[in-house]
Parts: C-alpha cells; sequence; structure tokens
C-alpha cells in the first residue's frame, strides 16, 4: 500500500510538472530561421540547387491530388507501425482524390488528413537572412507576424517578405523560413479537450500535457520527445512517452520528396523546412527531458513534502526548471551571432548513424537527453541562484529579467565563456543533424 501511495504522489508531481513546465514556450519560439540560415548555406544541395518558382499551396495539391492519396495513406500506416501511443486517423479524415471539388476544398481535406490547424494560414512569404543583403526585398511588399500566423503575434518586431506565384526564390531561404512555422499555429488547439471545434473531430485525443488554454502548450506534444526518462517516470507518467514529434517530421520530410521528385521544388524545400522543425526541437535539452538535472526520487520528495502541507520546495522547483528553460532559449537566441561557427561545422556529420526513421529518437532525442543533466548544471553554476535555483522571481519570456541578460554576460567573460560553450554545443548538434535531414531527404527526393 505504501508503495502504492509513492506512486500516486509522483504520479501527481509528473502531472504538475508537464502542466507549469512543458506549458511554456520554448526555443521553438522565433529562433529556428536564423540558426538553418548558418547551419545549412554550406550545403551544395541548397547552394548549387536552382531557384525555385514559387506556386501556391493550391496549385501543387492539384497537380498531385492521387499521389498524394497514396503518400498519406503511407504515412499513415508507417506512424501506426512505428510511433509509440500513435492516435490513429479517423476513416473521415483519410485524403481521397477528387479533381471535381474546389480548391478551398481539397486544401481543408489535406490539412485534415495531416491533423493541422485547419485556420493556418501557409501564405506565400520568407523571412529574409538578418547577414544578407537587401536585393531580395528590392520591389517586395512586406509583411507582419500577423500575416503568416493564425495565433496573436508574440514576436511583433518579425517582418517577412510577401511571394507571389512565379516569383524565383532560394532554396536556402524557402527552407529556413519554413523552420519556423509551425510555430505560427499549425499545432496549436488540436485535440478533443482544446477550445477549438476541429480539434473534437482529428482523432488525437485529450491533450497529454501543458495548459489547455495555452496555444503554445497545445503543440507541446508535438515539439518534445522524453523517449529516454527511467522507468520510474514512465510507471507513473505514462502520458511522458505520447510525442507527436517523429509523426510529424515524418509526414513532412517524405512530403517533401514528393514535391521534389516532381518538380514543385518550392514546395519540396518549404516541406523540408517544415519537417526540420520538429527535428531541431528536440536538440533543446528540455524538449529531450522532463526535468534536467532532477531524479524521479528527488520530484517524489518535493510532492510528499507538498502532501504534508510544506508546498513550497514543489513549487520552487516547478518555477526553477520553468525559469533554466526560458533562460536558455534567451541565450540560444542572444549568443547565436557567436555560434555561427559551431552551426557551420560539418566535422561531426558523418559520425552520426546513417539516417534512419527513428533517427529523431534513437540519435537526436538521445544525445539531448544525455547532455541535459549537463545544460542544467551549467545554468546554475553561471546564472543568479534567484533565476535558475531558488527561483525567487517568476520569469516570463519578455520579463525585465531577460534583458538583464547581454550586461550580466558581459561582465563576467568567464561566465559568458561556460554559456557560450553550451550553446555552441547545443548549435553544433542543431547543425549536425539538420544538414543530415536535408542529405536524406534530398536523397529521396531524387534530386542528385
Amino acid at each position: 500500500m505504501h508503495s502504492k501511495q509513492r506512486l500516486t504522489r509522483l504520479r501527481t508531481l509528473c502531472l504538475t510538472l508537464a502542466w507549469c513546465v512543458v506549458g511554456t514556450s520554448a526555443w521553438a519560439g522565433g529562433n529556428h530561421t536564423q540558426a538553418s540560415y548558418r547551419a545549412l548555406e554550406g550545403m551544395p544541395e541548397l547552394s548549387q540547387a536552382p531557384r525555385a518558382v514559387v506556386e501556391s499551396l493550391d496549385t501543387f495539391l492539384r497537380a498531385q491530388e492521387q499521389t498524394l492519396e497514396a503518400l498519406l495513406a503511407s504515412q499513415e500506416a508507417w506512424a501506426m507501425a512505428t510511433v509509440e501511443y500513435y492516435p490513429a486517423l479517423p476513416d473521415a479524415l483519410a485524403f481521397v482524390a477528387n479533381p471535381q471539388r474546389s480548391d478551398e476544398a481539397r486544401r481543408q481535406a489535406f490539412l485534415a488528413a495531416l491533423r493541422i490547424a485547419p485556420n493556418s494560414k501557409l501564405s506565400l512569404f520568407l523571412e529574409p537572412d538578418a547577414k544578407g543583403s537587401d536585393a531580395l526585398q528590392s520591389g517586395y511588399a512586406t509583411l507582419s507576424l500577423a500575416d503568416v500566423s493564425s495565433l496573436p503575434p508574440p514576436h511583433a518586431e518579425k517582418r517577412f517578405v510577401a511571394l507571389k506565384p512565379g516569383d524565383l526564390v532560394s532554396p536556402l531561404a524557402v527552407l529556413a523560413t519554413a523552420t519556423d512555422e509551425p510555430d505560427y499555429g499549425l499545432d496549436s488547439f488540436l485535440w478533443v479537450d482544446s477550445p477549438t471545434g476541429w480539434g473534437k473531430s482529428w482523432g488525437l485525443g485529450k491533450q497529454p500535457f501543458g495548459n489547455l488554454s495555452s496555444a503554445a502548450a497545445s503543440q507541446r506534444p508535438f515539439d518534445v520527445g522524453f523517449f529516454h526518462e527511467d522507468r520510474l517516470l514512465y510507471s507513473v507518467a505514462p502520458w511522458a512517452k505520447r510525442s507527436m514529434v517523429q509523426a510529424r517530421y515524418y509526414q513532412y520530410s517524405s512530403l517533401s520528396a514528393l514535391a521534389l521528385r516532381t518538380g514543385h521544388d518550392y514546395w519540396g524545400w518549404r516541406f523540408a523546412g517544415l519537417a526540420l522543425h520538429y527535428l531541431q526541437s528536440l536538440t533543446h535539452p528540455y524538449h529531450a527531458r522532463l526535468a534536467p538535472g532532477e531524479s524521479s526520487a528527488k520530484l517524489l520528495a518535493y510532492n510528499t513534502l507538498a502532501r504534508m502541507g510544506l508546498p513550497g520546495p514543489r513549487n520552487a522547483r516547478i518555477r526553477a526548471i520553468t525559469n533554466q528553460r526560458l533562460l536558455l532559449d534567451a541565450l540560444q537566441t542572444q549568443l547565436l551571432p557567436q555560434s555561427t561557427k559551431a552551426l557551420q561545422t560539418q566535422d561531426k556529420d558523418s559520425s552520426y548513424p546513417e539516417w534512419n526513421d527513428r533517427y529523431l529518437r534513437t540519435v537526436v532525442a538521445a544525445q539531448t537527453a544525455a547532455l541535459a543533466d549537463n545544460a542544467q548544471r551549467t545554468l546554475l553554476e553561471t546564472l543568479p541562484p534567484e533565476w535558475v535555483a531558488e527561483a525567487l522571481i517568476d520569469l516570463q519570456p519578455q520579463d525585465a529579467t531577460m534583458r538583464l541578460l547581454p550586461d550580466l554576460l558581459a561582465q563576467d567573460p568567464t561566465r559568458r565563456a561556460r554559456l557560450q560553450a553550451l550553446v555552441a554545443e547545443l548549435m553544433g548538434n542543431f547543425g549536425a543533424h539538420s544538414r543530415n535531414a536535408v542529405r536524406a531527404i534530398v536523397k529521396s527526393g531524387n534530386r542528385y
């Protein structure tokens, strides 16, 4: 009986952690694109590829409708056989070719078969390279985040270039831009208990973890993969095994290969970028481990104290883990310009196993989970304890404390060097795995 009580207490804490920690927006909130420019710009697969002709999604779907019916059916079969706890696609949502329907009906059928938000804008746009020239932007209209995202804009300063069918664009720019796109609402509110109508028919079940009213939290099960936790945690928190990250990558990467094979290069590169988003998310330590640096035994102890009327230690842990995650996001953004070499270095690319359908789980997530505790330790030893250890303050992404980071780093070169080394390691993995994924997609697309 005592053992059952301990498991129940640990389960309660894990659920609390999932609600408070996983529900917070992280690295995925707007940093993929510029990092992708640096990581991929040296690849001949992109730099030597011809410029892509922009076309609408409707044009691509109309041209490949019959092939897409077979491809999407094969994607579903793959996910059912490969992804643990994968929720089967309802029969009514299967994509069936129908040349007589309208473009809008075809598009909605496609989005439903992929189970992405039907209000996704999928506009024609690019995010320019921050280090590039302004030549690309000449003569192009400017878009805001509100023009490309179905969510309230959290990054109002972002600006995009509007495209139109027939424009010729760089494959690198198309791909890099798309690596941020899933955060623009594609994966938000898709669950049966989400505050949307479509979630009730998508067949994904209840949201496994996170705040049900938060758009960012609702997309977390698509961005994280807790594949390498210990058995005790899984025994009391089986929801931690639920992840759609592998399924999403496979959906978009196989769509990319199809588009490249059939001459729809713009959508080939854009689908490739969408796929990379999910792989890149798994290079973030707090996307591969629920609570880096915290053992299941410690989590149980915190929850036991809370049940004895002492919730302070548990609440402090939750705040600390959340703060660590947000600060690591901020560090990756602020130290990105100094991470160019790490992103571009290809020395390690060939050291990883040959690409396979489980690469995200057995290579990317495994590597990230293994370094998560060291990442947490570095944050604890270099940043003010009231931010990351004692968690006396509850940080928010736009909190004034975040804006103190540059001054803090400038004041202590030793502290900055340690944090830069951590970010460089993460960015090195980000770059290597992104390039390996692009090579695999290009090979599957029979381009070279």
